[in-house]
């Protein structure tokens, strides 16, 4: 393989990693020796910084990857706020309840948790901002995962700690209950878009009243009748709500 093929082949590779990847695992796929593979990707790095480019190829955590150059961070981040009113899907809302809960935590944890794939999910809650990476497990060396200090802004917490929203021994009881996560991510939704607030007077599920409670797993409404309704909030999320501005 011919230098030229080899930066070819490594820019392919390291275009699709969502996680650094040591030199050992591409000088296997290669099929090139170790200390090749090793100078090929630092004259890469150099060389994509002095011309100049928007990304850097950096060495983190034992491994090689792609990212954004620090002199670009402005409009990253731009863009990253810019997107922010697009509404998360279930399976977004989903992810984030786990990561939120068990942080920091891996990917792969995330997928057996949730039992599906959920690399594309990773992306759109990196992409937002809403998560973060937070250091590498040392037994397997994946990245780890946490919610960030914009989420927590979001949902009004001003605590470094989640859990101090729900409590840890609460959250870990619900969760186990059989449709709770899907209430605790549509609790999040809530939260974060405000769709509603307290003192508002609604319409969903066929019951109408005005807000008096908005928790993580249920909205309470107080009717005309002065009765207190409590709704799952993935009722709400999956029915059209009516509010009365």
């Amino acid at each position: 393989m011919t230098e030229l093929e080899l930066n070819r082949a490594l820019e392919a590779i390291l275009m699709v990693v969502d996680e650094p990847i040591n030199e050992m695992i591409l000088a296997q796929i290669t099929e090139v020796p170790t200390d090749v593979v090793t100078a090929a990707l630092k004259t890469l790095a150099l060389s994509y910084e002095e011309q100049g480019r928007g990304f850097q190829l950096r060495e983190i955590a034992g491994g090689w990857r792609f990212y954004s150059h620090p002199d670009q961070a402005p409009l990253v981040e731009k863009f990253v706020l810019d997107g922010q009113q697009t509404r998360l899907t279930q399976a977004a809302l989903e992810t984030l309840a786990v990561i939120a809960y068990r942080q920091p935590v891996s990917r792969a944890r995330v997928s057996a948790i949730r039992g599906v794939n959920v690399e594309a999910v990773m992306k759109t809650l990196l992409t937002r901002g809403l998560v973060e990476e937070r250091g590498v497990e040392s037994e397997t060396g994946a990245i780890l995962y946490g919610t960030t200090s914009y989420f927590l802004e979001k949902i009004g917490i001003k605590t470094t700690s989640f859990l101090a929203l729900i409590g840890a021994a609460g959250l870990a009881i619900a969760l186990a209950l059989q449709g709770s996560l899907a209430n605790f991510a549509a609790g999040l939704m809530i939260i974060i878009f405000q769709p509603f607030k307290l003192g508002d007077k609604i319409e969903t599920n066929g019951v109408m009243g005005t807000v008096e409670e908005i928790q993580i797993f249920h909205t309470t409404l107080i009717t005309v009748d002065n009765k207190r309704k409590i709704i799952p909030n993935s009722k709400i999320t999956t029915e059209i709500i009516s509010v009365d501005v």
